[in-house]
């Protein structure tokens, strides 16, 4: 026997917990997904990471940034392996996660005191559906729980942009962190600046590019590009404004490999174009085409953590 309790439940039984929120993105074309997992505070995150990655399971990679838990997984099944060390130390891992429809269901397996972040937390945060359990199911203590979580399928979508300001106006990086924080759909995971060649002799000031990426159901893709589209149009400064758009979980190697020729080279619009046709990146040209080279660059350079920050020689 089993039962389906909705998040209010979930927190009804157990109390509340941790989770602000759990978003599920997939890529079915690359066999990949990403979980992430926001919580109100970092000791929670980072015991769970390492139980995650002592387990294996369907979890490939794990890391914490901030209160912040990002899990690549595959889409598919691995058994999770807790080893002697689960009799002292508990655990918990990801079995397997699968699709269905518009739906992703993930199956956790918990021990002990490691059991309540996936029967009792996770389950509760904003973004599940629902939580199927065993019948009389119970956390922590001794017990062992497994339980499957629906979650909406969602995509990740980066967007970037360059050459929005002059020397008397404007900032890339807060005309981007304006437009996704009034983004209508979606989820906002993370806004990067980009560091570019300060060579350049067309740059405004510091020479850098801009990107934003969402966690965003694919039904609303429409309206998020639009938005990003109308709001970028209504309030640049320059005649040369571009925005890209990559909808995907991995950037391919030749984005990103321009990404870091950016950073050290002058480039033209012509390899901006060339290389996002290669790269399945989306060029939309708002007032003008120079804007193409650092919205690609802001593209390529999105994955690189603090590296996108700086400069080849600052590493």
């Amino acid at each position: 026997m089993s039962q389906i309790l909705k998040p209010d439940q979930i927190t009804d039984k157990y109390g509340k917990l941790f989770c602000r929120g759990v978003y599920t993105m997939v890529d079915e074309a690359a066999g990949k997904a990403r979980i992430v997992e926001e919580c109100s505070a970092k000791g929670p995150v980072e015991w769970d990471a390492v139980n995650r990655k002592r387990a294996g399971g369907a979890i490939t990679d794990i890391r914490v940034e901030g209160t912040t838990l990002i899990m690549d997984t595959i889409i598919g099944e691995r058994e999770v392996r807790f080893g002697p060390a689960s009799k002292d130390l508990g655990g918990q891992g990801l079995r397997s996660l699968w699709v269905e429809g518009d739906i992703v269901k993930t199956t956790w397996v918990g021990l002990a005191g490691a059991s309540v972040g996936i029967g009792a937390c996770l389950p509760q945060g904003p973004g599940t559906i629902e939580a199927l359990y065993p019948d009389e199911a119970k956390v922590g203590g001794a017990n062992r729980i497994e339980v499957t979580i629906s979650t909406p399928k969602m995509v990740r979508a980066v967007f970037a942009v360059d050459d929005t300001d002059t020397r008397e106006k404007g900032a890339s990086w807060v005309l981007m962190l304006k437009a996704a924080r009034s983004a209508p759909v979606g989820h906002l995971l993370l806004h990067r600046i980009v560091q570019l060649n300060p060579d350049v002799k067309e740059k405004t000031t510091q020479c850098v590019a801009v990107g934003v990426s969402f966690a965003v159901e694919e039904k609303d893709l429409p309206a998020l590009r639009e938005h990003f589209i109308t709001y970028i149009k209504e309030n640049t400064f320059s005649q040369n404004t571009v925005l890209a758009i990559f909808i995907g979980l991995a950037i391919p190697s030749i984005v990103e490999d321009y990404g870091l020729r950016a950073k050290r080279e002058v480039l033209s619009v012509e390899d901006a174009r060339t290389t996002a046709r290669k790269g399945g990146v989306e060029l939309v040209e708002i007032t003008g085409p120079r804007g193409a080279i650092g919205a690609l660059a802001g593209i390529g350079c999105h994955d690189m953590g603090i590296m996108a920050a700086g400069l080849p020689e600052d590493f």
